[in-house]
């Protein structure tokens, strides 16, 4: 059993704010992804867990035992670093060894946790080989490896797929969830690839300046997300964005974009109706929007800037109002880049956000946004 609480966080360098006041649970055996952009606190904030660099106020604890100040050998948490931290001048063995023999742990307990981690990552069969004549992909699961034969209370993984090509992270992203599933390990991934993030985690915190917008399961993450901030950096392409207006039309609330109207849907009508007047954001996936090659009476008329075959797709982009938007269609779907079509924006797809605040107006999200409004 291992759960890790992180109690109001801070971690300052100089007048640098790294790590702004934040709260995390990472429950028994869950895996939560730190993500985040370059400089955004993750890595500074998973180097706190394991010691290698002190917060400076807040606590944090593993099963109620206060590890905050603790140095890292006396905590009993393996890290995996982006550069995976091999020592060249040992064998793979050796490598895999190291940790254990700091611990001063039994010679054949030793060798018999090696075998057993170089085995989970298929690696067995190389632990009398050097680390200077392996791939990048083998050097990886080395560092792995040597993190579960520890078998520590909590795995901290710090980018490790990162200096991978991209076929081989494809295929060690599957290797690591599977085996991380099989381990039960409780572990806090960094990383800055949203794919990453969507497809391992089973909880993702987003932060941005040192603070966490949004912690929750990946497809609550992606298909609610709290602000606008989440919104842009989650999803591949990101969620689109078109500043339109609240209006009353015809008895109904609805929401002009130029000269198209659109009627949101029935649980965001309250909250709409509160912004009469005012600016407003619409979010929305490329794959929710509807593209048609006739007219509709509910359908805004665009002109294709650019048509990007993509095998399982075609990817558009589009420009309404001075916003670019990015369309998903089906590869039959037939369109030139200059050709005129239509947009369909179904209802319940639509995510709105308050222009000035940039948060999302969803009611079941109004208790989790951010206290801060430029966050």
């Amino acid at each position: 059993m291992a759960e890790l609480v992180i109690q109001n966080a801070t971690k300052l360098f100089g007048k640098f704010v790294a790590v702004d006041n934040v709260s995390l649970t990472v429950s028994d055996r869950e895996f939560v992804v730190l993500l985040g952009p370059s400089g955004c606190g993750k890595t500074t904030l998973l180097r706190a867990v394991a010691g290698l660099g002190m917060v400076d106020s807040g606590k944090i604890t593993v099963n109620g035992r206060d590890i905050t100040y603790l140095p890292p050998r006396e905590r009993n948490i393996s890290m995996v670093f982006q550069n995976y931290a091999i020592f060249p001048h040992m064998s793979v063995y050796e490598n895999i060894a190291f940790g254990l023999r700091m611990k001063k742990v039994a010679k054949n307990v030793i060798d018999e946790r090696v075998h057993h981690a170089a085995k989970l990552l298929h690696i067995e069969g190389m632990l009398d080989r050097n680390p200077s004549q392996m791939s990048g992909g083998q050097r990886q699961r080395i560092a792995v490896a040597r993190a579960i034969a520890v078998q520590s209370e909590i795995l901290l993984m710090d980018e490790p797929l990162s200096n991978l090509d991209a076929l081989l992270r494809l295929e060690m992203r599957a290797e690591l969830k599977a085996l991380l599933n099989s381990l039960g390990a409780t572990t806090i991934y960094v990383t800055h690839d949203q794919i990453e993030a969507l497809s391992m985690g089973d909880r993702i915190a987003v932060m941005k300046q040192g603070k966490i917008l949004q912690c929750d399961h990946p497809t609550k993450v992606y298909d609610m997300p709290v602000d606008q901030f989440v919104g842009g950096f989650i999803g591949n392409p990101p969620m689109n964005f078109l500043q339109g207006q609240v209006v009353q039309q015809d008895g109904a609330t609805r929401v002009q974009i130029g000269a198209f109207h659109l009627t949101p849907s029935e649980e965001y009508q309250p909250v709409l109706r509160a912004h009469e007047g005012k600016p407003i954001i619409l979010g929305i996936r490329a794959e929710n929007m509807e593209a048609l090659a006739q007219p509709a009476a509910d359908a805004l008329e665009v002109n294709v800037e650019v048509v990007e075959p993509l095998g399982s797709q075609n990817l558009l982009t589009i420009h309404v109002n001075g916003d670019t938007l990015k369309v998903s269609t089906h590869p039959d779907f037939a369109v030139r880049a200059g050709e005129r079509i239509w947009l369909r924006f179904p209802p319940n797809k639509i995510r709105w956000f308050d222009a000035q605040t940039r948060r999302s107006l969803a009611p079941d999200l109004q208790g989790v946004l951010s206290p801060d409004p430029s966050a």
